[in-house]
């Protein structure tokens, strides 16, 4: 069991501004990628997105847009987290992992975690409102659900826990779409919920095998989960994911489907980074953090690497009329 009075000694100076910068977890930022889906997968022509300039906004193209939109993510998100930190301060103490974090360990002073929570939310909004108003409110509504209504009260509820979180990959898509003011399909949508449940309960699953029997004592929710329950969940999400994202390459407006649908050759890059993060999950004990496996596992990666460069292949050259 690990001490409650686990403290380090707190950093000072250009310390404390790098534990800061720790604590809003930039290896997570990974996840605001998904900002750029309607870049590919709107119903546009894909190459429209490389001009320089585009009509309305602040003078900049599809492509800089998207770029400023992933950045703002990046700082609400980061305020998020570091909110996180601050409500779980006392659970996190006694994790095995989390205890080492800034605010856990002590290495970082609530204060200037708080100073940088209200630094990075108030400039995200602010910017995200001046550089689209309807991607400002989209960005709102992602701390509000994922800031306020997760952290406080949402993750202790059994299994929409995981729903909100899945939520927040969708909320991305859908906030890059209306960045640029493109229509995204209904397709990838349903793809993004999909994973997103799939990586979600993959992520479950290792917090309940990581603190076994102190699962409850850590976060209550846990109690409500099995590992069982779990597997079952994980098998039921798997076959939901392979099974939608092959009827979006083969159904969707937005894919290429004369004279054939030509998308369905990146069905084995899904199908095996599939099959690889589960191997990762069951044999490997990993999931905890999915950001970290598609950092660090080079065939996850490559397959990722992969799908997306023969995404942008297809779409580009054979794209509908």
């Amino acid at each position: 069991m690990v001490e409650r009075t686990f403290v380090t000694e707190r950093a000072t100076g250009l310390g404390q501004l790098y534990e800061l910068l720790r604590a809003m977890r930039p290896k997570q930022w990974v996840k605001n990628v998904f900002v750029f889906a309607a870049l590919a997968f709107s119903q546009e022509r894909l190459w429209r997105f490389w001009s320089p300039a585009a009509e309305g906004g602040p003078g900049a193209g599809p492509l800089a847009r998207t770029l400023a939109g992933f950045v703002l993510f990046c700082a609400v998100a980061g305020a998020i987290y570091l909110i996180n930190d601050l409500v779980d301060l006392e659970a996190d103490r006694v994790h095995p992992k989390k205890r080492h974090r800034p605010l856990a360990s002590g290495k970082l002073g609530p204060g200037l975690a708080v100073a940088g929570a209200i630094v990075a939310l108030g400039g995200g909004l602010a910017l995200g409102f001046w550089l689209e108003p309807w991607f400002g409110l989209a960005l709102l509504a992602y701390f509000l659900i994922q800031g306020i209504a997760y952290s406080y009260y949402l993750k202790h509820v059994v299994i929409l826990d995981i729903f909100v979180i899945a939520a927040g990959f969708v909320l991305r898509a859908v906030a890059g779409a209306l960045l640029i003011n493109v229509i995204i399909t209904p397709w990838l949508l349903i793809c993004m919920g999909l994973l997103a449940l799939f990586m979600g309960v993959g992520k479950r699953r290792h917090e309940l095998l990581l603190l076994e029997g102190g699962a409850g004592s850590h976060r209550r929710i846990l109690d409500e989960y099995s590992v069982p329950m779990l597997d079952q969940m994980m098998a039921i999400m798997t076959a939901a994911v392979i099974m939608a994202y092959a009827l979006f390459t083969f159904n969707a407006e937005t894919a290429p489907l004369e004279p054939y649908p030509v998308l369905m050759v990146t069905i084995p890059f899904v199908v095996y980074a599939i099959f690889r993060y589960l191997y990762l999950v069951y044999r490997k004990g990993l999931g905890g953090a999915p950001e970290d496996l598609v950092l660090k596992d080079v065939p996850l990666a490559l397959s990722i690497v992969g799908w997306g460069l023969t995404v942008l292949l297809v779409l580009f050259f054979f794209r509908n009329v």
